[in-house]
C-alpha cells in the first residue's frame, strides 16, 4: 500500500508539472517580450484643423470659426514595444487656413510628417489586459510643408488620443493635439503688431480627428509568469503529498503495533520516500543565468537522491524558438544546461554522473517564455 502510495505521489508531480501551464500565476504589470512584427497598427483619420497665427489682427479665438478652421486629414503606421509605450508615424494632409484679419483668411495645401513617442496610461498606472477604451497621451515632432508658399517648418506639440476597440482586429480613435510652428509656416513672414499676445512669435494648430485603424500581427501581450508563485504551488503539492504520507504512516504504525499485540509475525513495511521526478529552472529571455535561486530548491533534493543511490543526473537546457535563430537557441540551451550542471557541482554531484543536454529552441510551453528553462531528472 505504501509504495503504491508514493508511486502516485511521483505520478501526481509529473502530471501537476505538465498541466500546471493552464493555470500559471503571472505578474499584473509584466509582460513577455513581444516579437518585432507583432502589436503594429495602421490608422486612418479626417481632421478639423485650426490655425492660429502669429500675424492675425482682430479674428475671433473661436477655434471651429470659419475664419480659422478647415479639413483635412492623416494616416499613421505605428507599433506598441509595451503595453505602456509606443511610437508612431504620422502624414497629415489639409487645406489650411491663412488667418490675417476677419476678411482676410484664404486657404492653402500643408503636409506634415512627425513622429509621435505614446503613452497608454490605462496599462501603465493599471497594469495590461485588453480593454475596449484606451487614453493615450504622446508628443509630436516634425516637418511641416506649405505648398502655396515654399515654406518649411519644424512642427512640435502634444495630442491626446482615446482608441476605442470594436474588435480585436478593429478600433475607433479620437484625437486631439496642438502643433506649435515657425512664425512663417502660413506663408506670412512679418509679425503684426496687433497679433494675439497669447500666441508671441509662433503659428500654432489646433485639430481634432475622428477615424479608425486596424491592429496588424499578433494583438496584445501574455502576463509574465510569477516564478515565486510557481515555485509556492509546486511546494504546496509537494508538501501536501508528504503529510498524506506521514498519516499513512502513522496509520501503519498503529495497525502493526496492533499485530504484535496479538502476537502475530511481524508484519516488515517499506517506506518509499517521495521525491519530485523531475525540477526545472527558468531562465530570463537571452539570459544563461538563472532567474530565481529558488529554482534550485527542488534542483537540491535530486542531487541528494542522486548521490544517495548512485543515479546519474540528466540536465536538458531549452530556449524559446520565438527568439533568436536556431543556431542561437542552441548554443544558449547548452549553457543554461551547463550553467545548472555547475550547481550540481556545488551540490556535491559528481561531474561525471552529470549528462548535460542542449536542445536548442523549442515551443511546447505556453506561453512562450515558459520553455526558457532547464529541466533535472534522475536516471
Amino acid at each position: 500500500m505504501m509504495l503504491l502510495l508514493a508511486f502516485a505521489g511521483m505520478s501526481f508531480g509529473t502530471f501537476a508539472q505538465e498541466t500546471a501551464t493552464t493555470e500559471i500565476p503571472t505578474q499584473k504589470h509584466k509582460v513577455v517580450t513581444n516579437g518585432f512584427w507583432d502589436n503594429w497598427f495602421v490608422d486612418f483619420g479626417v481632421d478639423f484643423l485650426s490655425n492660429y497665427s502669429s500675424q492675425e489682427v482682430g479674428v475671433s479665438g473661436n477655434p471651429f470659426s470659419g475664419d480659422r478652421g478647415n479639413w483635412g486629414f492623416d494616416v499613421s503606421l505605428g507599433k506598441w514595444a509595451t503595453p505602456s509605450f509606443g511610437m508612431r508615424a504620422k502624414i497629415g494632409a489639409a487645406w489650411a487656413t491663412q488667418v490675417n484679419t476677419e476678411d482676410s483668411n484664404p486657404l492653402y495645401n500643408q503636409l506634415q510628417i512627425t513622429f509621435q513617442p505614446m503613452l497608454n496610461l490605462h496599462n501603465l498606472f493599471a497594469g495590461y489586459k485588453p480593454r475596449v477604451w484606451n487614453t493615450i497621451l504622446y508628443g509630436s515632432v516634425g516637418y511641416h510643408h506649405n505648398f502655396d508658399h515654399s515654406v518649411n517648418s519644424v512642427i512640435a506639440g502634444l495630442g491626446w488620443l482615446n482608441t476605442f476597440n470594436v474588435t480585436k482586429r478593429f478600433h475607433i480613435n479620437v484625437d486631439i493635439y496642438a502643433n506649435m510652428l515657425d512664425h512663417n509656416a502660413d506663408g506670412i513672414a512679418s509679425v503684426s503688431s496687433g497679433s494675439v499676445a497669447c500666441f508671441g512669435s509662433r503659428d500654432w494648430q489646433v485639430g481634432w480627428s475622428i477615424g479608425c485603424g486596424f491592429n496588424l500581427g499578433k494583438v496584445g501581450w501574455d502576463n509574465a509568469p510569477d516564478v515565486d508563485a510557481i515555485m509556492a504551488m509546486n511546494k504546496a503539492q509537494l508538501d501536501a503529498l508528504n503529510a498524506s504520507l506521514a498519516a499513512e504512516q502513522e496509520e501503519n504504525a498503529r495497525l502493526q503495533k496492533m499485530i504484535k499485540d496479538h502476537k502475530c509475525p511481524e508484519a516488515v513495511t517499506q517506506v518509499t520516500q517521495i521525491v519530485a521526478s523531475n525540477a526545472s529552472v527558468f531562465f530570463n529571455i537571452n539570459k544563461s543565468r538563472i532567474a530565481s535561486k529558488k529554482d534550485l530548491v527542488n534542483v537540491k533534493e535530486l542531487a541528494e537522491c542522486a548521490k544517495a543511490n548512485g543515479q546519474t543526473v540528466v540536465v536538458t537546457g531549452y530556449a524559446d524558438s520565438k527568439t533568436g535563430s536556431a543556431t542561437y537557441n542552441q548554443t544558449l540551451s547548452e549553457k543554461r544546461a551547463q550553467t545548472v550542471a555547475d550547481e550540481l557541482v556545488k551540490m556535491g554531484v559528481s561531474r561525471d554522473k552529470i549528462e548535460v543536454v542542449g536542445k536548442g529552441g523549442v515551443k511546447d510551453l505556453s506561453p512562450i517564455s515558459y520553455n526558457r528553462r532547464v529541466v533535472v531528472s534522475l536516471k
